[in-house]
């Protein structure tokens, strides 16, 4: 895990190449994937995030090669390590780009304010690099992250002495999300500008997205639009249907964030 506060937001970088597969080993060359083994695997990959990150790193490999060599197209099910899925709870999300993306502070503080991605994109950036866990079972390993603090946008809108939590909402119209004003704090929960080395992509949540690094991957609402300021946690999309409100981590993901009081 590395952390690197404070530092001046560089030029946009250059688009690279995405990453390449790796080889399919020779003993899986040609030969048929059974239903009973990518059955197996599938348990397996949800057993991952109970026993550890060794099997899930090891997942994370067996599974990418399994791909590759899949003529039932079952593969396609499973929470492969290593590579992002795409999640929406809607049939489409709308656009946005620096031209047309705004994001509202708001709630219970003394100076709401509308900030445009260039000016976020001007502010002090910091640089994460940490596993993203989907709490499905699949995980992607030490992701580079770079954004704002979300805590530095919360000090600049001034939280009023009666906020107790951050509800965050999204373009989407339909996902929301929340933390404690203490969860919001942590030097691991920023408002994403770029991740892998680029600007966030629509896919992937983008222009600008949150991520909380100590907790699954529900909580890094995409698509983010608005941080309001409130007296209580209020129960996002998924915890109102049945997800713990507090998603911690903790030693599944090779961790140990869980508060300890």
């Amino acid at each position: 895990m590395t952390i690197t506060a404070g530092t001046e937001p560089p030029e946009a970088p250059e688009q690279s190449e995405a990453e390449r597969p790796e080889a399919v080993p020779a003993e899986l060359t040609g030969a048929p994937v059974g239903r009973r083994l990518v059955l197996g695997l599938l348990g397996l990959g949800a057993a991952g995030v109970v026993t550890g990150r060794a099997i899930q790193d090891w997942l994370a490999r067996r599974l990418s090669s399994l791909q590759q060599n899949d003529p039932t197209g079952l593969s396609d099910l499973l929470p492969l390590g290593n590579n992002f899925r795409y999640y929406s709870i809607v049939g489409s999300v709308p656009v946005k780009d620096a031209s047309n993306y705004e994001l509202k502070i708001s709630g219970l503080v003394d100076n709401p304010v509308t900030l445009t991605l260039p000016q976020l994109r001007a502010m002090m950036q910091t640089d994460l690099t940490l596993d993203f866990q989907c709490v499905t079972g699949w995980r992607v390993l030490d992701v580079p992250w770079r954004g704002v603090k979300l805590a530095d946008l919360l000090d600049a809108a001034g939280v009023k002495t009666e906020g107790r939590a951050v509800r965050f909402t999204c373009f989407d119209d339909a996902y929301t999300e929340s933390l404690t004003l203490q969860q919001a704090r942590r030097d691991d929960v920023i408002v994403a500008l770029e991740m892998l080395g680029e600007p966030v992509t629509h896919d992937h949540g983008g222009p600008v997205r949150l991520y909380v690094g100590p907790m699954y991957g529900y909580k890094s609402a995409k698509w983010l639009s608005g941080i309001e300021i409130t007296g209580e946690v209020k129960r996002g999309y998924w915890e109102g249907r049945g997800y713990d409100i507090d998603a911690w981590v903790g030693e599944s993901n090779g961790r140990n964030d869980v508060p300890t009081s």
